[in-house]
């Protein structure tokens, strides 16, 4: 098909000030091409079924996606495509591999990062979602890990893997514009690993690849309260040009910087760090902060609610030999919610430490409303397990697993891309429902009408030729019993070392 014929019956009701109609779809052309390059096996087979899971309405489970439309082949091209997304050359090299494979994948989504116009920073998000596996009894490095639970009383606890993903948030011209990100690393979090070890790596990865946009600019990352341990603030803290933000549980205890009076020697022996205790649910422990700022927040619903920030400057948490966190001073900042009557709007108030080289460049404000921002991740992972079968394919291999959810990622991108290109399509019971501003479509919105624009822009993956029947397995064949892999519980050695 030829994509350029096409470009102009791509029409929608307005048209985005700062992108025009045709640069949207030359970018899309140019990604889905480099795509259809990146994959080393079965390229055609699997940007049809990345075209299939991203305008996925009806399928419940990964092999029916061999009934879209947009998938040209039969069911079993499916396995065979997730099963060739990534190829190790040698058992001893394959993490090694993947590592950049994922490199390469980041190399292939930076050029498509709009730069920041209204803030001076590009932001970021870390965060960590869970896949239940209870009942893959054959599946490899299953452990026990946090899934919510609506039932009052029960362990919010399931087994499986955790996910590990670093996002970019692009800029929001509404304040409650859809919630898209950017997903860039997606990696398992193994057994032998913690969440914050590689939420750091892949942070990692990002500052130190000079190749990337952003290498020389100042980059923000949010995160949440599990990422506001030394544990993980001690490996991100030296990146000269981050700044990150991480809220802050409401028990933690920090400490101002040692001030020696003038006039006072210097004792001999180990320097002293650090200074009067800060509790946060102690308000006797709080000196007056360093500054202070106030701005407004107003909800869907209309209502406007006054947020008061005070900050800290300099302050300090207690570290280790391998995290000397005294190295690392943070602006430690206090949001509270009030309403009209001065009355606090929540239960708690939410703590952020704000540490990085360049913090001091970020206001009050910048700080408040870039954490804001960080929940869009978490739609990103609702969205993903419910509508793009992000936990659904049940499969004994934990590396196809893993190819999978970097499949997830790839689908969801194109729907990022497209959703300037997408026109509102309701159902008949949602035909009185407010539609969209044109340029502002939902992931939903743009899922129901990706299958019309990747048939008007065409797709560089050919067709399939018909080879006939394959023979099977030879009569007589019997497959060996899976191994049942035990259930790892972390912290324990001698489980590990079954």
């Amino acid at each position: 098909m030829n994509a350029q014929t096409n470009i102009p019956q791509l029409k929608i009701n307005g048209r985005d000030p700062k992108r025009s109609i045709a640069e949207t779809v030359a970018q899309m052309l140019q990604f889905r091409q480099n795509l259809y390059n990146f994959f080393p096996y079965r390229a055609d087979a699997l940007l049809d079924l990345v075209d299939a899971l991203a305008s996925n309405t009806n399928a419940r489970s990964v092999v029916e996606l061999s009934l879209s439309p947009l998938f040209r082949r039969e069911y079993s091209s499916v396995h065979d495509a997730i099963d060739n997304f990534f190829v190790a050359t040698s058992t001893e090299t394959v993490a090694q591999e993947r590592r950049a494979k994922e490199q390469e994948l980041v190399r292939l989504i930076a050029p498509l990062l709009p730069a920041p116009q209204a803030r001076a920073y590009w932001l970021f998000g870390v965060d960590v979602t869970y896949a239940p596996r209870p009942f893959a009894k054959t599946l490899d490095d299953r452990t026990f890990v946090h899934q919510p639970n609506v039932i009052r009383g029960n362990k919010p606890v399931t087994i499986g893997h955790d996910y590990s993903t670093v996002a970019f948030f692009p800029e929001k011209e509404q304040p409650y514009a859809p919630p898209w990100v950017v997903p860039l690393i997606v990696r398992r979090v193994q057994s032998s690993e913690t969440a914050n070890q590689v939420g750091a790596e892949q942070i990692a990865m990002l500052m130190t690849d000079d190749t990337l946009p952003f290498h020389e600019d100042l980059c923000v990352q949010v995160a949440d309260s599990t990422y506001s341990a030394i544990t993980y603030l001690g490996r991100v803290a030296p990146h000269k040009n981050l700044i990150s933000i991480a809220r802050l549980p409401s028990n933690r205890v920090v400490y101002r910087q040692f001030q020696r009076p003038a006039d006072e020697p210097h004792p001999v022996g180990h320097p002293t760090w650090y200074g009067e205790r800060f509790a946060l649910n102690d308000p006797t422990t709080w000196p007056e902060p360093d500054e202070t700022a106030e701005t407004s927040r107003t909800t869907r619903r209309g209502r406007t609610y006054t947020v008061q920030l005070q900050g800290w400057h300099n302050m300090l948490c207690t570290g280790t030999r391998e995290f000397p966190m005294h190295r690392y001073p943070f602006t430690l900042v206090r949001a509270r919610v009030v309403d009209s009557d001065g009355q606090p709007v929540y239960k708690h108030d939410l703590w952020l430490v704000v540490i990085g080289q360049r913090r001091a460049e970020l206001s009050l404000v910048e700080i408040w409303e870039a954490y804001g921002q960080r929940y869009d991740i978490e739609h990103y992972f609702r969205y993903g397990k419910q509508r793009l079968l992000m936990a659904a394919y049940q499969t004994p291999d934990v590396e196809h697993e893993e190819n999978w959810w970097q499949i997830v990622q790839l689908a969801y991108i194109q729907l990022w891309l497209a959703h300037l290109l997408a026109e509102a399509l309701p159902r008949p019971w949602e035909r009185y429902l407010p539609q969209p501003e044109p340029g502002h479509a939902s992931p939903a919105t743009v899922q129901r009408d990706f299958e019309r624009i990747i048939r008007q822009i065409g797709t560089p993956a050919q067709a399939p030729e018909r080879r006939g029947n394959s023979p099977g397995r030879a009569q007589g064949t019997k497959m060996e019993p899976r191994e049942r892999r035990p259930v790892i519980k972390k912290g324990e050695k001698a489980s590990q070392g079954t």
